[in-house]
């Protein structure tokens, strides 16, 4: 909408916001646990048994959704929604390149998660968060062995629907074409402490909090990257607070540790750091 300067006793024209309507989409993500029940009763507790068992199912579901997160694409992929790789394809304000032109690269993004900037969806009816349905002693054909031969197992299914919404595309940084090989070396190695400043200054802001109410509002900002490059980041800031560090490298900048949830979390420049292994080390070099 417009704003106007006005005169007293004089009106001003009223005018609205425009939008542009998007459709995004949900997937559905499942993982069925199958546990023969004569070995869950051998263990001796078998609501135990399984519940360890369905651990393995959760961590599973969890690295598929964040892999997706990051790398789904519907044009490939129907039943996958698009992640934030597919919007970011191409370098441009938010996309910006730490100099890498093989096909051993990765990204550092940053995201200004919030309410009106990029946040996660789920579909009507249905629940936020991971469903679990227990159905109990079930008889299974197995597949292997005789065909028909049958199984008691105690069976249980896990289910989630989630998907992305970008509403600002401005809310979103990636930093792409690290160069791993070249990373790891320390030899004409991106310059993360300075990438990751420019990919702070893209963001239109980084400013959220908490009402009285409890309520958060405005922006959470985040970085994620894979444990390789954190690993060399560390590496760049000791360099750089030791006196190591050389030429570009030497920034003065620093690694800090916050408590967040009553646990200790990297933080740059006050915004967490969080370590994705699904974040690739051999990303194809973005244009």
């Amino acid at each position: 909408p417009s704003a106007t300067w006005r005169l007293l006793n004089q009106g001003t024209a009223s005018s609205k916001p425009t939008e542009a309507q998007i459709t995004e989409q949900c997937g559905l993500l499942e993982s069925w646990s199958e546990v023969d029940c004569a070995i869950a009763r051998l263990n001796g507790n078998v609501a135990a048994y399984r519940a360890n068992k369905a651990k393995s199912h959760l961590e599973a579901m969890n690295q598929e959704m964040v892999g997706t997160l990051f790398y789904g694409n519907s044009g490939t992929a129907p039943e996958e929604f698009n992640g934030l790789a597919t919007r970011y394809s191409s370098l441009g304000q938010n996309c910006i390149t730490g100099g890498g032109s093989q096909s051993d690269n990765s990204s550092i993004w940053l995201i200004g998660w919030g309410e009106n900037t990029i946040h996660g969806i789920y579909p009507k009816g249905s629940s936020a968060g991971l469903s679990h349905h227990d159905y109990g002693e079930q008889t299974i054909e197995t597949t292997s062995g005789i065909a028909g031969q049958r199984l008691r197992v105690f069976q249980e299914k896990f289910e989630w629907t989630p998907g992305l919404a970008v509403e600002d595309w401005r809310f979103a940084v990636r930093i792409a074409n690290i160069d791993i090989s070249n990373l790891t070396a320390e030899s004409s190695a991106a310059n993360l402490i300075k990438l990751m400043i420019k990919a702070i200054h893209r963001l239109p802001t980084t400013a959220g909090g908490t009402t009285p109410d409890g309520e958060f509002v405005g922006v959470r900002p985040s970085f994620y990257m894979n444990r390789t490059v954190f690993e060399m980041l560390d590496i760049q800031r000791w360099n750089t607070v030791s006196g190591q560090g050389t030429g570009a490298q030497n920034l003065g900048g620093s690694i800090t540790y916050s408590d967040i949830d009553g646990k200790k979390v990297p933080t740059f420049r006050d915004i967490p750091i969080g370590i994705c292994d699904q974040l690739l080390l051999t990303e194809a070099t973005v244009a």
